[in-house]
């Protein structure tokens, strides 16, 4: 079953800043995260790395530590300085175990060292993109659509001043689909979101609990949860 692109909390395609000078490398990475359905942005030194990642705001964040003007670890060791906790990632001679240190040392998240399979990058970068979109979602707790409220910390959820008792499922599904109103998702996305990326079962579990939290969203009111036939579901306000 194929499976939707990670995106970000508003539906838009991850930032993903790569910094390598050796272009074939670069066009390599690139190539995989464009595969990904995100959205790249090169560099081939660490200067122009570091103005990226202030004019893009990144999702995560690939730095080759060998880099003409600013290496690697100056980069992230700017980059931390400044305030700004993206992961990043950074690729790293196999023999040179000082740059690893350095780098992980002034606040890189994780590292790769060459050669590389393409594969095991991308695998590491969808582990740090996941833990910064949950520290995101951490920093917004309550969301609202129309009348009904969810709160991310107590996992309480209103509409029009009726609590409604969710499941665990049901919470984390209203949940995407609240952090995405008027965006329709695609089971695939839903899966990928809420049962996770390796789930084995089958799309069918979507429909199933949809339909759980119709009954309950929607009998307090006019319906907010909304089937597009053959692209997927989406949640609005009532009156919108």
């Amino acid at each position: 079953m194929a499976k939707g692109p990670m995106t970000r909390p508003d539906g838009k395609p991850i930032q993903v800043v790569i910094a390598d000078d050796e272009t074939m490398l670069a066009d390599l990475l690139r190539f995989a995260v464009t595969s990904e359905g995100w959205q790249p942005h090169t560099a081939s030194d660490g200067q122009r790395a570091l103005k990226l990642i202030r004019e893009v705001s990144p999702d995560v964040v690939v730095l080759d530590v060998m880099m003409p003007q600013v290496d690697g670890v100056e980069v992230v060791r700017r980059v931390r300085t400044g305030g700004n906790e993206v992961p990043i990632l950074l690729l790293t001679a196999k023999d040179e175990v000082s740059d690893r240190i350095a780098g992980l040392s002034a606040g890189a998240d994780d590292y790769v060292t060459k050669p590389f399979s393409v594969e095991e990058v991308v695998i590491r970068l969808r582990g740090l993109v996941r833990r910064h979109l949950r520290a995101l979602e951490a920093d917004e707790a309550l969301l609202v659509v129309g009348d009904l409220q969810l709160n991310d910390e107590t996992h309480e959820v209103m509409r029009a001043g009726v609590r409604i008792e969710l499941t665990a499922t049901e919470f984390a599904l209203l949940r995407y689909l609240m952090e995405n109103p008027r965006t329709v998702l695609s089971k695939a996305q839903i899966l990928d979101r809420v049962w996770g990326y390796d789930f084995g079962g089958r799309s069918s579990v979507v429909e199933l609990y949809i339909s759980y939290l119709r009954k309950k969203i929607d009998s307090v009111g006019e319906p907010m949860i909304h089937t597009l036939r053959g692209v997927g579901y989406t949640i609005r306000a009532a009156d919108a």
